[in-house]
């Protein structure tokens, strides 16, 4: 959100007190709350926090009795999410490989922190035409969308780790390429050849192959004969008067079996 100040005001004296350094934590595990509040407090050029008695804080009351009288007609449901971490406990979560060579992401980075610009023209139209879709955050590329968050980029080392962890790595899925597709959009990556990328890392998977079903369909459409075994049913035709020749034969005379389409052949005068 790009704030620069931020004033807190809580009911609790006790995490006031402690934030303004009047008051010590007493356990390990407060003290891990502590540092990492502090850490998050150091983001922002003013952080202001004082504790506000709850027989004093008219706007929280005026809120919760505004929200109660408007969304009445809701439904009263109340959505338990359980953590079975704690927060303070989680590990920071770092880049999953570092690329070292140019790849896809290079021309959109350098055009938008320094607007260099393809010298070829059919590339320089075809990166401003796309040159929308994307942002620089804290030195990450990410892409734009009106309707999903903002999906990080990833460059070509990233993108087969991110495929195989998905589809046989911690998570196993062994889906098919689309339903991977989607997982890593839920995840937060994106790279423009996602689907055909994916859909080469599942087709090669040997235990998808193994277990895949074994298809029961005809290879070719099935077609009703005529004759149900061989020599039993023939089929005659004459083909129409061709150039003469010195022996004065003129036609021929086809015969073909309705189940093996064996054919025959004879000239005749």
């Amino acid at each position: 959100m790009k704030l620069n100040a931020l004033k807190v005001k809580v009911d609790s004296k006790l995490v006031a007190y402690q934030m303004n350094g009047e008051f010590m934590a007493s356990s390990e595990g407060m003290e891990k709350y502590l540092t990492t509040t502090k850490e998050h407090a150091t983001l922002f050029k003013r952080f202001l926090i004082e504790n506000i008695p709850r027989n004093q804080n008219q706007k929280a009351d005026v809120l919760r009795k505004l929200a109660s009288f408007t969304f009445n007609h809701l439904t009263k449901e109340i959505l338990v999410q359980v953590l079975n971490t704690k927060f303070v406990d989680t590990q920071e979560v770092k880049t999953i490989m570092e690329e070292e060579e140019d790849n896809w992401m290079t021309p959109i980075i350098k055009c938008l922190k320094g607007g260099i610009r393809p010298t070829y023209k059919n590339k320089a139209r075809a990166l401003r035409t796309k040159i929308s879709q994307y942002v620089i955050e804290e030195g990450v590329l990410f892409n734009k969308s009106y309707l999903s968050p903002m999906l990080r980029c990833v460059g070509p080392l990233q993108e087969n780790y991110i495929i195989r962890e998905l589809h046989e790595g911690a998570c196993r899925m062994h889906a098919k390429a689309r339903s991977v597709v989607e997982k890593i959009m839920r995840q937060g990556y994106y790279w423009p050849t996602m689907h055909r990328d994916t859909k080469e890392v599942v087709d090669k998977c040997d235990s998808c192959q193994i277990h895949a079903r074994i298809p029961r369909l005809p290879k070719i459409q099935l077609n009703s004969i005529m004759s149900p075994w061989p020599f039993n049913q023939w089929g005659l035709d004459i083909l129409e008067p061709l150039p003469e020749d010195p022996g004065k034969l003129m036609f021929i005379i086809m015969v073909i079996d309705y189940f093996t389409k064996w054919m025959e052949a004879k000239p005749l005068a």
